[in-house]
């Protein structure tokens, strides 16, 4: 833990953001009656948990922030306001994670695979809500837990994209990704077929994940800036929460044997393509 410190500029942010969340607690406490108080402790005290959790395993796989804090947020708010208010955290857990991680990025495979993902997962992204579908979300699901499987018995490492199709994979899966409204899972499933380190797996996902993010971010906050006002403090607390799990992370990650990381990525792939299976609706 010490070791998380050991710069000055890391123990000044994290005072910053402790000041800062209990800071805003504490106005926000003031103004509300025992009763719904508790209730309210008690919700955004999961949130912050699932949060710090949904950071850690991005620390970890370089992707889950959205996967993790969307549905939950979604049992307050509409969906679409739900994907904008994760888009905050999920921007900031992204960039702090590059930033530790930068030098660690693969420039070519960003260049031939990432970006492509990057526009693919835009353009499926516009068309989600007229494209998307039950059966298309199944199908996609279908896809992540083939993809999943395959990676915990290691057949993803007998399959090897060819240098000429990678912007191809990169497009594709972006796309897909976009219209069924998650591209981390597809895109660290794509990633499995290139041949990379732990660092350079999470390091190369987490700069696509940020090039979308920064893409996207001010279409949300021009269509639905004003409704995220009245949720600042879910947003605050899920933010600090994330950032708190990216930070935990970051050294875990590096304490992983090459085969351990690879099977703990496929691992989550399963996992989320069983729960957007059975989810699809």
């Amino acid at each position: 833990m010490c070791q998380l410190f050991k710069e000055p500029a890391h123990l000044v942010l994290f005072f910053f953001l402790a000041n800062t969340m209990a800071s805003s607690i504490i106005s926000f406490i003031a103004a509300q009656s025992c009763a719904s108080l508790a209730l309210m402790m008690v919700e955004y005290l999961i949130l912050f948990v699932v949060a710090s959790l949904a950071g850690g395993i991005a620390s970890l796989s370089g992707f889950g922030i959205g996967s993790l804090l969307t549905p939950l947020l979604a049992l307050r708010l509409d969906l679409q306001l739900a994907v904008a208010a994760v888009s905050i955290p999920h921007f900031l857990g992204t960039a702090v994670r590059f930033f530790l991680l930068r030098q660690h990025m693969r420039k070519d495979i960003l260049i031939s695979f990432g970006i492509w993902s990057a526009l693919g997962g835009l353009t499926g992204a516009l068309l989600h809500n007229i494209a998307a579908s039950p059966v298309l979300i199944k199908v996609f699901a279908a896809l992540l837990v083939f993809a999943g499987v395959t990676g915990l018995f290691g057949l993803t490492e007998k399959i090897k994209i060819a240098a000429k199709f990678s912007w191809l994979a990169g497009l594709i899966s972006g796309l897909f990704g976009g219209l069924v409204g998650n591209q981390g899972g597809i895109r660290a499933a794509a990633l499995l077929s290139f041949n990379l380190s732990r660092q350079e797996f999470v390091a190369t996902a987490t700069a696509v994940g940020l090039i979308v993010d920064i893409a996207r971010m001010p279409v949300y906050m021009v269509g639905r800036g004003a409704d995220l006002l009245p949720v600042w403090l879910p947003i605050l607390i899920a933010s600090v929460g994330v950032l708190a799990g990216t930070w935990l992370g970051k050294p875990v990650l590096g304490k992983l044997s090459e085969t351990t990381f690879k099977r703990l990525v496929a691992f989550t792939i399963l996992s989320l393509g069983i729960c957007m299976f059975l989810n699809a609706r």
